[in-house]
């Protein structure tokens, strides 16, 4: 059942540490057998998820097997469900937003033991010398199992998963946490703090480490710069909270739903604007016209709509405004804008995961949310106990009121 729904802009406090269910794994006893649990299973598009008992095989050689404790559902997770994903396969077990604990390891895993919290990152870190990739500062797009991800199987090629019947089911994006247990690679274990909340720290696993991300590493956005963030979820919102942290003088929030400009002004935005209530003008016309003269020095898309992407670099300043793409589109879909906004100076750039490298930046933020430095509180409006309620989560998410529904699953 739905545990509450609240609207926590307070004044930002440390996070309670710990997590509030006491979880107790007997690892000796499941270690290297096939474990049996409720998962929410995709069998197909635009379908209900269905809760199933699944069985979870033991972690080969350089996989984890982890017990989930609360999974954040994310527009990804809904994006593929739908049918958008051009990589979307069913059946399937969606989820990639977690707070877990090991359970298990396969052979050759180092870096993590049985009871360690982790955070399941979809983007991995294989920090191996001859990753060109982990070694370069300039991105955090390790290819290491990106083929097989991509195809929803293990790095060796296999599944992990089986229904009732014994038929075998994909995982998703590396994760797949809406299932009591599941199996990671090794790589993309972001090992955090024992004292972590996993049910708040969940949220670092995607959409709020994006939106700080693209703003804080991505585009570097500097002191007294202009902002506009365009869409206003949990990601849009993690924009403007990064570029009020950084001292951003004019933070313009855009949306449809005015309802969200309230938590935008509590998060530092300074205009709010409602794209249907310009009169036919266009939102980069009024932006870089009458919000400002030339436009303005960074603007993010967070809506994956490419008309939107459009705009938010069409209002970015003339001769050095940057354009951050954060939002996924749908398959097929394609960019377009005149030329000459790129050759008069704009930059048209894009973000995954904020560029943090997972393992090593991961804890970081785990740990600057523990202190009160970057609050996450704020993004949980919606919490429900039990895998089961998984559906129920969607419906919120998709109610317009929701940032981040967090599922705990016990």
């Amino acid at each position: 059942a739905i545990v509450s729904k609240t609207n926590a802009f307070a004044k930002p406090s440390p996070i309670a540490t710990g997590h509030s269910s006491k979880t107790k794994l007997n690892m000796s006893d499941t270690a290297g057998k096939p474990i049996t649990c409720k998962a929410m299973v995709a069998r197909g598009p635009k379908q209900p998820l269905s809760m199933e008992d699944i069985t979870v095989d033991p972690p080969k050689a350089g996989e984890v097997r982890v017990k989930v404790i609360a999974n954040a559902l994310c527009h990804t997770d809904v994006y593929t469900l739908d049918g958008l994903d051009p990589e979307g396969l069913f059946p399937c077990i969606l989820g990639h937003e977690a707070g877990c604990i090991v359970e298990s390891v396969g052979e050759g895993v180092t870096t993590v033991k049985p009871g360690d919290k982790v955070i399941p990152c979809y983007t991995p870190q294989c920090n191996q010398a001859a990753c060109i990739f982990c070694r370069s500062p300039k991105t955090n797009l390790c290819p290491t199992i990106r083929g097989t991800q991509g195809q929803g199987v293990m790095p060796d090629g296999t599944k992990r998963f089986k229904d009732k019947d014994g038929k075998e089911i994909y995982h998703f994006m590396g994760c797949s946490t809406m299932s009591e247990y599941t199996v990671l690679a090794e790589i993309s274990c972001a090992k955090i703090a024992d004292d972590a909340p996993l049910e708040k720290v969940c949220l670092l696993g995607c959409g709020v480490s994006t939106g700080w991300g693209a703003v804080l590493n991505t585009c570097k956005v500097e002191y007294d710069s202009s902002v506009a963030v365009f869409g206003l979820g949990a990601v849009g919102l993690a924009v403007v909270q990064a570029a009020k942290m950084v001292g951003a003088s004019q933070i313009i929030a855009i949306d449809v739903n005015p309802d969200k400009f309230k938590a935008a002004k509590e998060l530092g935005a300074t205009d709010c604007v409602n794209p249907k209530d310009l009169d036919g003008k266009s939102v980069q016309q009024y932006i870089a016209g009458s919000l400002t003269k030339w436009g303005v020095d960074y603007s993010f898309d967070c809506t994956g709509n490419t008309e939107v992407m459009r705009a938010a670099l069409e209002c970015s300043h003339r001769g050095w405004g940057t354009s951050c793409v954060i939002g996924v589109a749908a398959s097929g879909h394609e960019i377009s804008t005149r030329p000459f906004q790129l050759v008069t100076g704009r930059v048209w750039k894009g973000t995954a995961f904020g560029g943090y490298k997972s393992r090593t930046d991961v804890p970081k933020l785990v740990e600057k949310t523990m202190s009160g430095q970057m609050p996450i509180d704020h993004f949980i409006t919606h919490t429900f106990t039990g895998v089961g309620e998984t559906n129920k989560a969607i419906d919120a998410l998709h109610s317009g009121d929701c940032l981040r529904a967090v599922v705990q699953y016990e």
